[in-house]
């Protein structure tokens, strides 16, 4: 409905509607808030001409001025690196077995490691590295491949079992359930158990240490400890990667374990894998 008239209470003209008997005033708007208004739009322009604004095909406009907030990121990044030249260099040169903690770059080592960790390796071992189910524990003293700077290095550089590394450390458990009866499986899961434990059925277990002699000693020993240089876990200390329980074992035995780590080399400078490497080794659990 339209009727353009002027209230009379206002002596002001009406925009004409009316809502349910309502008609709005028509009038002016305050001049501070156009002007401010106006300016807003007056700084908008300007801006997008002095700054990237307007997306192109392949990009957007550099602006009269080419700031870049990646350019000024870029030199950040720059700045630091120079700053820590001489740390960096020395980094990569130094021995990480014999660097001492009181040393300055062993402290550099440990700042910039735990940052990358926190960025690259949190996700899987833990933002206090304290693994979970599948993901190593890296605080405690018990390694596949050994603990001391190097070998840590060395997994973080190749990982573990990828595809994409040929130097990625590599072990492969067979599935027992093709090769044992179920008996057999359950025998030497009681002894596995029984390593560990003190309830556990010590005729069962006393048959399969002679299943376990004859199928799983060549790579975790005669005494189940283990075998670093293949990666064979030590099963006589409780320490278990996916549980130590007796469902967990037998699903381990019948199925295998095939657990990854992508190998970090190509992904991270030389700096920040020897970096990582003396981070993880300052956690306490490094030999």
């Amino acid at each position: 409905m339209s009727d353009n008239h002027i209230d009379d209470e206002t002596g002001v003209e009406t925009t004409g509607h009316v809502w349910d008997g309502i008609r709005e005033l028509n009038n002016p708007l305050p001049r501070w808030w156009l002007w401010t208004f106006y300016g807003c739009i007056a700084w908008g322009i300007g801006y997008t001409i002095a700054y990237p604004a307007w997306p192109m095909i392949s990009g957007a406009t550099k602006g009269v001025l080419e700031f870049s907030t990646r350019g000024e990121v870029a030199k950040d990044i720059f700045a630091h690196e120079a700053k820590n030249a001489d740390l960096v260099a020395a980094l990569n040169t130094a021995d990480l077995m014999t660097l001492p903690p009181s040393d300055d770059l062993h402290r550099y080592a440990v700042a910039r490691g735990g940052s990358v960790f926190t960025a690259q390796c949190s996700q899987c071992h833990g933002q206090g590295a304290a693994g979970t189910e599948g993901f190593p524990n890296l605080l405690d003293n018990d390694w596949l491949w050994g603990g001391d700077q190097e070998a840590i290095a060395y997994s973080i550089r190749h990982g573990i079992r990828n595809e994409t590394d040929l130097d990625a450390r590599y072990s492969e458990m067979p599935a027992y359930g093709d090769i044992l009866e179920n008996d057999e499986i359950t025998s030497v899961v009681e002894y596995v158990f029984s390593l560990s434990a003190t309830d556990y059925d010590a005729q069962l277990a006393a048959t399969g240490a002679g299943v376990f002699m004859d199928n799983c000693a060549a790579c975790h020993g005669d005494e189940a400890k283990g075998d670093r240089n293949i990666g064979a876990p030590n099963l006589a200390d409780a320490i278990w990667l996916y549980g130590g329980d007796r469902e967990t074992l037998t699903e381990t035995v019948t199925n295998a374990r095939y657990g990854v780590m992508p190998a970090w080399g190509p992904r991270l400078s030389e700096e920040d894998v020897r970096a990582v490497a003396v981070y993880v080794h300052s956690l306490g659990g490094g030999e």
